[in-house]
């Protein structure tokens, strides 16, 4: 594939942070193995889901590939004998299953491409990292003064977006990363905005935004070229880990969990919260603030991948923020964004489960209160603070920002409308997704409460005095046949086969009688 080739028409712009949920069927009992059946679900829509086979041997091959995160993930042991006994499947199937739910509840291994490979082998057959490789190939037949040192192999999460370590020829000594990006379900600038848009990132001087040296994009990819830093991002600070190595290996299970020093928290939250205003001031989206998109200098924190908004890839938070509906624009996705990342500076660790209900001691109650503020259920619930407003906080307000450098960002009227349109189609796309996990939530909540044992309890009450009313009422209409038959007999009207001095009752052989049938018998019918 070409750099410049376009991509085929109608092409599926599939959202890769999209959770994948996986539940265990059925299994069947081959000559020498047992498949497993599993049903796969995308997202919360039962209609996005297929199915997969697959054999232990499969799983103990994704578990391997997995251990370079030094997680302890939960797979049933290995057996060789008696693997094929009907007792045994039943109980190793519930392991899988458990192993199943780990994968997919994990934030950083459900989104690597590890686990989308084995639960979704269909969208993801394709190699990336050759379609990175041609394309930057067929970019350096055009520009032969940039040269490869050498790929830089999954630091990354993204699983459509690869690294390059780069060097100019006649300056060998320095060293540039370049990324190599496919276009995301979020792309709502036209090919030609696009294109400009990306090529005047590098134009972009902000005392805390990474500069790029060379940007370029077309109709189904975009190239960025900027300095490579040995130190690494904020995140490789906090985590005390190598730039280089896989971002599973980084990232998944720090040695030592620790935060930040206060004054760190502060210097470099305000920073990050003073280039997020410059960027909403200016009309630009961003909404893929976390801490490995944050690169470090010296003290100075510096925002990268301003181009993710343009090619409109997710966020890392998405499945976070896809759940509350009133984080809904991109400056609340770049709040909420902000929260992790100021938690993930306190405690040295990404929050447990968002909201938050508890914290733990921090260095300064400012600082548990910027994340209350973010970060629980009422804040979810009633909307959280704006980043002016975060601004002046006590936690931010004394800082003093000593760079004097000034931001310059020229973006044309035309392509600010342009950039407008986007935004508002990229805020478009969360909420109905919102929505839709709102309904969802709503349908499986009502389930759970019509399938609960108190529930079962009250429908089978109703059910009885339901029952007992139809007993009553069913009584009360053969005791007013009974009268009326009576009545009849009185008045003269005698039939021809019976004598009118000798009335016969009607039979009640089959009739079960209940108490409501033995109530008196009204006077008027004893004429």
């Amino acid at each position: 594939m070409a750099f410049m080739e376009k991509p085929p028409a109608g092409k599926v712009l599939l959202d890769d942070t999209v959770p994948l949920t996986a539940q265990i069927e059925a299994s069947q009992s081959l000559h020498s193995h047992t498949e497993y059946i599993i049903r796969v679900q995308r997202g919360v829509s039962a209609e996005n889901s297929w199915q997969i086979v697959r054999r232990y041997s499969d799983f103990d091959l994704l578990n391997n590939s997995l251990q370079i995160s030094t997680l302890s993930l939960p797979l049933p042991p290995k057996k060789l004998i008696g693997n094929m006994e009907r007792e045994f499947i039943a109980e190793r199937q519930k392991g899988l299953q458990a192993y199943l739910d780990a994968i997919t509840s994990h934030h950083i291994l459900s989104n690597c491409e590890l686990v989308k490979k084995f639960l979704d082998p269909n969208s993801y057959s394709v190699n990336y990292t050759e379609i990175a490789l041609q394309h930057v190939s067929m970019f350096f037949r055009s520009e032969p003064k940039w040269e490869v040192v050498e790929p830089l192999k999954d630091i990354g999460w993204r699983i459509r977006k690869k690294y390059f370590l780069m060097k100019i020829k006649n300056q060998p000594k320095e060293r540039l990363m370049l990324s190599w990006a496919d276009l995301g379900p979020d792309k709502y600038l036209s090919d030609k905005d696009l294109q400009y848009a990306v090529k005047l990132l590098s134009s972009c001087s902000h005392p805390y935004i990474y500069r790029i040296t060379f940007a370029t994009a077309n109709e189904s990819s975009a190239l960025v070229i900027r300095p490579f830093s040995e130190k690494g991002t904020l995140k490789d600070l906090i985590y005390k880990a190598k730039p280089k190595d896989p971002f599973l290996k980084k990232y998944c299970n720090p040695k030592k969990i620790q935060g930040l020093e206060l004054q760190q928290i502060k210097t470099y939250g305000r920073q990050i919260l003073e280039v997020l205003k410059f960027l909403h001031e200016k009309g630009f989206p961003y909404g893929h603030l976390h801490s490995a998109n944050v690169m470090l200098d010296g003290d100075t924190c510096k925002l990268l991948d301003l181009e993710n908004s343009l090619l409109g890839l997710p966020s890392f938070y998405r499945s976070y923020f896809s759940q509350f509906r009133k984080i809904n624009t991109l400056e609340g996705v770049d709040v909420h964004c902000f929260g992790h990342l100021l938690y993930e500076m306190t405690y040295g660790r990404p929050p447990d489960m968002i909201p938050v209900d508890n914290f733990p001691p921090a260095p300064s109650v400012f600082v548990v209160s910027v994340l209350e503020s973010i970060l629980t259920c009422e804040a979810m619930k009633n909307g959280m603070p704006t980043v002016s407003r975060l601004l002046q906080m006590p936690l931010f307000s004394d800082v003093l920002l000593t760079n004097s450098e000034k931001p310059q960002f020229k973006i044309p009227t035309k392509l600010k409308e342009a950039l407008k349109t986007s935004k508002e189609c990229i805020e478009k796309r969360l909420t109905e997704e919102q929505k839709l996990i709102h309904q969802h939530r709503r349908l499986t909540r009502a389930q759970s409460h019509h399938g609960s044992e108190e529930e079962k309890k009250k429908r089978k009450i109703l059910a009885r005095k339901k029952s007992k009313r139809s007993a009553y009422e069913s009584g009360e209409e053969h005791s007013a046949k009974y009268s009326n038959s009576n009545n009849s007999a009185g008045s003269g009207a005698s039939s021809p086969l019976t004598s009118p001095s000798s009335p016969t009752p009607p039979s009640t052989a089959g009739i079960k009688f209940t108490a409501s049938d033995l109530l008196p018998i009204p006077f008027n019918t004893l004429s």
